[in-house]
């Protein structure tokens, strides 16, 4: 036995081992992309460098050998660059993307082509799953959601976005109308929070905390919870029915929600921090934006938000028969098509930009179109105009469009002596909402007069006080954002109460160029959307206006999703070296060395522009398998892994067994998504213990009517012997 110390730690290791080896031994990691014990050292990652004393050179770990006394520090600054530097220049010529741009696009991050795939699959048991990791409330969130998921959609490129957001609202019904899933909880841990707003960003965080162990008390102002999603989505949008359902799963999981209970009323901040160990205001956005318009004072000039709450509570004002609504995103359209429902004859939006520009979803404005609103686009009132102290009419400026503000929308500007005026009995502010700044009195405000929360771990100036949602930093935003929040400041929040520290490090990841994808190799296909109530069934009352997908529908829509996340993300051993150190592979960026393409048989998918030239896959083809059915071809920065003369896998010697599959590091080999569809149903995969050298051995085997399909080397034993394929199927039998 060889006596040497790995940082810091002293160890015993047998002669002739490697460094790498005695490291593993001995619970210390040391990262490598091109090393297994099946197959020879090959030394080609460069990653499994480490510094021993008295060696000028850095030494490869994975060849070099333990020696008496040897100091070793696999940690160190010239260690750490050294991989750095390898670490890039792997990553500038792996073109994969780690995850879909969909997902990235969602504020909660939630896994879009996980669940669209399991949808497409039938396994909606799965997908509900899936998604509820970071959506509590689906069904609600599917149907209201501007989805910006479908904005970062690539199938955009082909014809149009997948429809996510309805995809979403599928699956989550189904959950509703069977046994809804709830999450199993963790160990209770003893302590109490308190969150102050039933809207999506409070609801959120105390779902996933209690699911943390941690006992959660909801408090909120209103008659009922749900916050904006009651109180600001008309019912033909969101039938509350659901939002209940949702929320009565919450409660049954363990929240406890307070109603009819006011900050600054019935309870201060300060009085729930002495109740509990965190407390989370998530209060909202409650006041309806001013445009600062003379005539705002007028009897008929209501908010948008305040209008629409009256609507829901049963309160709804009388708009009379010529309504206006002022501004261009989603509130002005609930506003207005409410406007229609309630009876009135004449509905105009009036909207300072075009239709091209107006922030709404483009269903939105099309469904009020179809609904007979009339828009009035490039106008901008100047005044309302009032008789005896009531709104009689409106004078508009003219607008034109000029050049892009910050926002890349080109800036309207006043069309000097032009104006227009129309008759109407009330006018409906629809430009934005804010933080009635009164009911947090007790926190410190920005600026823009919201409440200041750090960005990451939504602390407050006051210890363990914690805010996020709509009151905070930027203002109100969509829901989605809300509960991407929330979900983030849960994690925060149980950091806090279990006293550890909370990494809020962005994770590295892969992302294709998206000017070089080539698209011109798949079928387009229409975007499939639910049928919906016909205008003039729909404009007359509050029905839901979609009625949903078809189980038949929702397949066939999941179906088209690009797949274009990477379905080796969670076990990629390149992605998590990447995520280890802080690396910049755009320093080293050139023309990738490897055309982006596909290359499958019935069981593989190979991808060479994912390929990082570790040579696993060769060498375990040639060494283990004896089969030889892939080489590198060409030399230099352009080598590629590819069969014998390019040859298609399924032209060469290549038996399926799997091996090369279950080495590569980094998705560019993978088991075909649908393997299941191309394969008879009754094929068996089961784990199996052989007999080696009277030791026992780990093989995946795949059998279909009994015969043996498939044998995959499963451990590190069964690999390191260097059995044919016909030697691991006599071994099974």
């Amino acid at each position: 036995m060889i006596n040497l110390t790995i940082n810091g730690k002293a160890i015993t290791a047998p002669e002739g081992s490697t460094i790498l080896e005695a490291a593993r031994a001995n619970g210390i990691d040391i990262p490598t992309l091109c090393y297994d014990k099946a197959v020879e050292i090959y030394g080609a990652c460069g990653l499994c460098v480490v510094e021993a004393e008295g060696i000028p050179k850095l030494l490869r770990s994975c060849s070099a050998k333990v020696s008496e006394g040897m100091v070793v520090n696999t940690e160190s600054e010239r260690v750490v660059q050294s991989r750095k530097i390898a670490m890039e220049l792997l990553m500038s010529a792996h073109d994969g993307d780690c995850v879909a741009p969909c997902q990235l696009n969602c504020p909660a991050r939630t896994d879009c082509q996980g669940y669209v795939g399991l949808i497409a699959n039938g396994e909606y048991d799965a997908a509900i799953r899936l998604i509820k990791n970071k959506i509590p409330l689906p069904a609600s969130i599917g149907r209201v959601c501007p989805h910006p998921c479908e904005k970062a959609c690539r199938r955009k490129n082909v014809e149009e976005p997948i429809n996510i957001a309805q995809l979403k609202a599928f699956a989550a019904d189904i959950d509703l109308n069977a046994e809804s899933y709830l999450p199993d909880l963790m160990v209770r841990t003893g302590k109490k929070v308190a969150v102050i707003g039933a809207g999506p960003a409070g609801l959120t965080v105390a779902y996933y905390l209690n699911i943390m162990g941690h006992s959660v008390t909801v408090y909120d102002m209103m008659e009922k919870p749900g916050g904006m999603l009651r109180y600001g989505i008309p019912q033909y949008r969101l039938p509350k029915e659901v939002l209940d359902k949702e929320i009565s799963l919450i409660e049954k999981s363990g929240v406890e929600i307070v109603c009819n209970s006011k900050l600054g009323r019935d309870f201060t901040i300060e009085s729930l921090k002495a109740e509990n160990d965190a407390v989370i205001v998530a209060v909202g956005a409650w006041k309806s934006s001013s445009m600062r318009t003379p005539g705002e004072e007028l009897e008929g000039v209501y908010g948008g938000i305040d209008f629409l709450r009256g609507v829901i509570k049963g309160n709804a004002p009388d708009i009379g028969e010529k309504v206006a609504v002022c501004g261009g995103g989603n509130t002005a359209m609930d506003a207005c098509r409410t406007a229609v429902r309630l009876g009135a004859k004449e509905v105009y939006v009036v909207y300072r930009r075009t239709r091209n520009e107006m922030p709404a979803d483009k269903l939105e404005i099309d469904e009020a179109e179809e609904e007979g609103v009339i828009y009035k686009f490039l106008t901008n009132p100047l005044s309302f105009n009032g008789e005896n102290g009531k709104v009689k009419s409106i004078t508009l400026q003219v607008m034109e469009l000029g050049e892009p503000d910050a926002s890349g929308r080109r800036r309207p500007v006043p069309v000097e002596g032009k104006t227009e005026e129309i008759a109407v009995d009330s006018v409906i502010l629809a430009i934005g909402q804010k933080l009635v700044q009164s009911d947090v009195s007790e926190l410190k405000l920005n600026e823009r007069g919201n409440i200041e929360a750090d960005p990451d771990f939504f602390n407050t100036d006051i210890d363990g006080v914690f805010a996020i949602g709509d009151a905070t930093n930027r203002g109100a935003s969509i829901a989605i954002e809300a509960i991407g929040e929330a979900d983030r400041c849960a994690k925060a929040v149980d950091a806090y109460l279990n006293g550890k520290p909370l990494d809020t490090r962005v994770p590295y990841i892969s992302k294709r160029d998206e000017s070089k994808i080539d698209y011109s190799d798949r079928e387009k296909q229409s975007r499939l959307t639910p049928k919906v109530l016909a205008p003039e069934v729909r404009n007359k009352s509050f029905d839901e206006v979609s009625l949903g997908f078809t189980e038949e529908e929702a397949k066939a829509e999941a179906s088209r999703c690009l797949e274009c996340g990477c379905r080796e993300y969670y076990k990629c051993k390149l992605l998590n070296v990447a995520q280890r150190y802080d690396i910049d592979p755009g320093r080293f960026a050139g023309e990738m060395p490897q055309k982006y393409s596909h290359d499958e048989n019935a069981f593989i998918e190979r991808n060479s522009a994912k390929c990082i030239l570790c040579g696993l896959c060769v060498r375990s083809c040639r060494e283990v398998m004896d089969i030889h059915a892939i080489g590198l071809l060409g030399r230099g920065f352009t080598t590629d892994v590819s069969p014998a003369f390019a040859l298609p896998l399924d032209q060469t010697k290549c038996t399926n067994c799997g091996l090369c599959v279950q080495l590569c590091p980094t998705g560019a080999l993978t088991e075909k998504a649908n393997l299941k569809k191309q394969v008879p149903l009754n094929e068996e995969y089961t784990e199996q213990k052989i007999d080696i050298d009277g030791k026992k051995a780990s093989v995946l085997v795949s059998r279909y009517n009994g015969k043996i399909l498939r044998v995959i080397p499963n451990d590190d034993l069964s690999r390191s012997m260097k059995l044919s394929r016909e030697e691991l199927i006599e071994k099974v039998k």
